[in-house]
C-alpha cells in the first residue's frame, strides 16, 4: 500500500524528509517550492535544494508566486492527491490548498507546539534557554500553527547546543516522524491532538536589531542569545565601526563593566559573569577562533564593546 503524495518544501531543512519520501513506497506526485532566486554577486538565479534534489530525481516540479489564484487551486487539486506533506514551504497555504488532498496537509514542525508557533522557532526555542522542546507532525489549518499534533518526538536540549546542530538534528529525525506518520495515516491510527489554548507563544522573524549582543544581560542570558543565532544570522557586537559576529562562547567567571574586555583571550563582561568568545567572523571573512582573529585586531583589557 501507498500514498499518492504532494510535497511542498523549499530550503535544505526540508531535504531529508524528500529523501526519506523518494526512497518510501509513497507515490510523489509534484514538489511544490519557492521560485528561484538572484544569489551571489552576478545575482544570477539560484535553485532552491528542494528543487536541485526533486529534479534530480525525476520528479514534476512546481514553483508558484501564490496559490490563491483559481488557476493554482485547479491545478493543485487534479493532482488528486491522498495527503500534502509541508516542511518549511514559506508560502502560506489558503483554504482551498488546506482542504484539496483527501486526508489534509501534514505540516512538520521543529518545536514543542504551542510553544513557539511561528516563523522562527528554532532560534528562539535556543534564545529563551528552553531545556527541551519536540518536533512535530501537525495537521495543517489556516491559524499560524494552530492545528492538532499529529505525532510528536521530544527532543532534549544540552546546555550549548546552538542553532545551527538542533537544526541538523529536528531535519533528521523529522523525517523519520514524518514516515511514522504516513504509515499511521495510511493505517487509520494517527491520532490528533488538539493544542492547548494555554502557553501559546509566538516565534517571530528574528531581526537583524534584535541579533545585536546585549552585554546588560546575565551571562547565561548572553550565551542563549549567541547560541540560538549561531550559524545564522549570528550574535553580533561592534568594535569601533565594526560589526563582529560571536559563532561560540562560553560562561566564565569574571566581572566588569558590562561589555568590558577583560584580558587578552577576549573574556567579557555581562551584567553577572562573564562571556568567553571563542569563534568569531569579521564581515566579508570567514569564522575564526578568538585567537587568529586578535592577531589582526587588537581589542585589549579595557576595551569597552558597544
Amino acid at each position: 500500500m501507498s500514498l499518492r503524495l504532494i510535497f511542498m518544501g523549499t530550503p535544505e531543512f526540508a531535504a531529508p524528509t524528500l529523501r526519506a519520501l523518494i526512497a518510501s513506497q509513497h507515490q510523489i506526485a509534484a514538489v511544490y517550492c519557492q521560485p528561484p532566486r538572484p544569489a551571489g554577486r552576478g545575482l544570477a538565479k539560484r535553485l532552491s535544494p528542494i528543487q536541485e534534489l526533486a529534479e534530480a530525481a525525476g520528479l514534476e516540479v512546481r514553483t508558484p508566486l501564490t496559490l490563491r489564484g483559481a488557476d493554482a487551486v485547479a491545478g493543485f487539486a487534479a493532482l488528486k492527491a491522498d495527503v500534502a506533506v509541508v516542511v518549511a514551504y514559506g508560502l502560506l497555504l489558503p483554504p482551498p490548498i488546506l482542504s484539496a488532498p483527501k486526508y489534509g496537509c501534514l505540516n512538520l514542525h521543529p518545536s514543542k507546539l504551542p510553544r513557539w508557533r511561528g516563523a522562527a522557532p528554532i532560534q528562539r526555542t535556543l534564545m529563551a534557554g528552553d531545556a527541551e522542546t519536540a518536533i512535530c507532525v501537525m495537521g495543517m489549518e489556516a491559524g499560524l500553527d494552530t492545528g492538532p499534533v499529529r505525532l510528536s518526538l521530544p527532543v532534549a536540549i544540552p546546555p550549548t547546543m546552538t542553532a545551527g546542530e538542533l537544526h541538523d538534528l529536528a531535519a533528521v529525525q523529522g523525517a523519520g516522524l514524518m514516515l511514522m506518520a504516513l504509515t499511521r495515516l495510511e493505517a487509520g491510527t494517527l491520532p490528533s491532538t488538539p493544542q492547548d489554548d494555554e502557553g501559546v507563544t509566538y516565534a517571530v522573524k528574528i531581526t537583524k536589531a534584535e541579533a545585536r549582543i546585549d552585554w546588560h544581560r546575565s551571562a547565561r542570558q548572553v550565551h542563549d542569545h549567541i547560541r540560538g543565532l549561531s550559524p545564522f544570522p549570528g550574535a553580533w557586537f561592534e568594535a569601533g565601526a565594526e560589526r563582529i559576529k560571536v559563532l561560540e562562547a562560553c560562561p566564565v567567571e569574571g566581572h566588569g563593566a558590562p561589555g568590558e574586555v577583560l584580558n587578552g583571550g577576549l573574556a567579557v563582561a555581562c551584567a553577572e559573569g562573564a562571556m568567553q568568545l571563542k569563534v568569531l567572523q569579521r564581515a566579508g571573512r570567514k569564522p575564526m577562533p578568538a585567537s587568529d582573529m586578535l592577531r589582526g585586531m587588537a581589542l585589549p583589557a579595557g576595551t569597552l564593546l558597544t
